[in-house]
C-alpha cells in the first residue's frame, strides 16, 4: 500500500495560535483535508510537527482499521519545513527542548513503516493541493 502525506502549518505570532492541515492519498486516492487547531502559545516549528504526527498516526489507523500493517506500506510525505526534513532525518540536531519529543514521536511513528520518504518542497506546492 502507497500512502502519501502532504502537510503544512504555522502560527498566527510566533508563539501564537497554531493551526494545520494535511491530506492523505491512498493508492492514488485522494482524501479530505483534515484541518488541526493548536491552541495558544504554539510556535511554527510545533505546529509543523504536531500536524505532521497526526497525519503519520491518521495513515497508522487508516492501515489498521483496514487489516494492514504499516510494516507493509510505504509512505511519502512532503513539507516546507527544511527543520522537520533535516532533524527527522538526523542531520540537524534538535536544540529546541520543547521540539525534542515531538522529533522522538515523529521518528517512532515513521519506523513502523517500511518504506519512508520524507522530503522538502516549496510552499506552493502544499498551497495547491491545501488550499491556504
Amino acid at each position: 500500500m502507497k500512502l502519501k502525506l502532504i502537510f503544512d502549518c504555522g502560527s498566527l505570532g510566533n508563539p501564537g495560535k497554531g493551526y494545520g492541515s494535511f491530506r492523505l492519498t491512498v493508492d492514488g486516492r485522494h482524501l479530505p483535508v483534515d484541518e488541526l487547531d493548536f491552541g495558544d502559545n504554539v510556535t511554527n516549528n510545533q505546529a509543523e510537527y504536531g500536524t505532521m504526527i497526526e497525519g503519520v498516526k491518521t495513515a497508522v489507523e487508516l492501515l489498521e482499521k483496514h487489516g494492514k500493517s504499516p510494516a507493509d506500506a510505504e509512505i511519502e510525505i512532503l513539507t516546507d519545513s527544511k527543520l522537520v526534513v533535516e532533524q527527522v532525518h538526523g542531520r540537524w540536531k534538535v536544540r529546541n527542548e520543547g521540539l525534542k519529543p515531538l522529533c522522538a514521536e515523529a521518528r517512532s511513528l515513521l519506523n513502523r513503516f517500511g518504506d519512508v520518504r520524507l522530503s522538502w518542497h516549496p510552499r506552493l506546492e502544499s498551497v495547491k493541493v491545501l488550499g491556504h
